[in-house]
């Protein structure tokens, strides 16, 4: 009996596949029988993300996706060689820490571009009737609670991810006649590589006063990936147009 939470034969697109969350994306995509397309500037840290996939029919793409002019090449030549697209997951992203006063337009030029601007670029893209699965797709943008709540020297980061949320429910209304769902994820603090090193660098009283604020702790990519799943599998057919809050209990004080 095929199971809802089975994503077996879908031909998923994921940004920032090279490391963090997008790598933890496609390990779990693979686990649950997709064949995934991953996209990021790293050929060597696709290459690990590769190695750890599930078997399947698996492509990479080394290419910065600012450079919108050349993503619609990658896009038809990974449905020339899998099939047309089920699911797309926008989880690259760059993050800024600065506050206010020091922030200059070239900064959110950045941030928004990659953030933002490529990841709608992209799903642009897939949605075309060449290139998508029109039985049903799954589009999922990784968000973040600065997109929803306030944090001191994250004004351009944060909304990037709030200009990301609002984007995605008006696409998922756009969408919706192409049997298209699309929604957000925002997760907390997750412990991902570059976080560990963060970590690892701040004083027990620092690192103390950071975890207090999750009464279920810090996350793990897999936190977040599970939730992909979720959303990008036939279970959340019905979902669209939300941003689902992974942080542990963070948002919810």
């Amino acid at each position: 009996m095929h199971s809802p939470f089975s994503l077996k034969n879908k031909n998923i697109v994921i940004t920032g596949a090279s490391s963090g969350i997008g790598r933890q994306c496609a390990i779990s995509c693979s686990q649950k029988g997709a064949n995934v397309v991953l996209i990021a500037r790293s050929e060597q840290r696709l290459n690990e993300t590769l190695q750890k996939l599930d078997p399947g029919n698996h492509l990479s793409f080394c290419q910065d996706i600012t450079e919108y002019n050349k993503l619609k090449d990658i896009v038809k030549e990974a449905v020339s060689k899998v099939g047309q697209l089920a699911g797309f997951v926008h989880s690259a992203g760059i993050e800024i820490t600065l506050p206010a006063r020091s922030m200059v337009a070239k900064k959110y030029e950045q941030l928004f571009a990659t953030n933002v601007i490529s990841g709608f670029e992209i799903a642009k893209i897939i949605s075309n009737k060449k290139f998508i699965n029109r039985q049903r797709a799954s589009f999922v943008f990784i968000a973040s609670i600065t997109g929803i709540f306030g944090v001191k020297g994250l004004v351009g980061y944060s909304s990037s991810k709030g200009a990301l949320i609002a984007g995605a429910r008006s696409l998922s209304l756009e969408l919706a006649a192409r049997n298209i769902t699309v929604n957000c994820i925002s997760p907390g603090l997750i412990m991902t590589d570059l976080m560990k090193k963060f970590f690892s660098k701040l004083e027990n009283d620092q690192l103390e006063n950071r975890v207090r604020n999750y009464p279920l702790g810090i996350g793990h990519t897999e936190d977040v990936a599970n939730a992909c799943v979720f959303l990008l599998s036939d279970a959340a057919k019905w979902i669209t147009g939300t941003n689902l809050v992974v942080d542990g209990g963070r948002s919810a004080q």
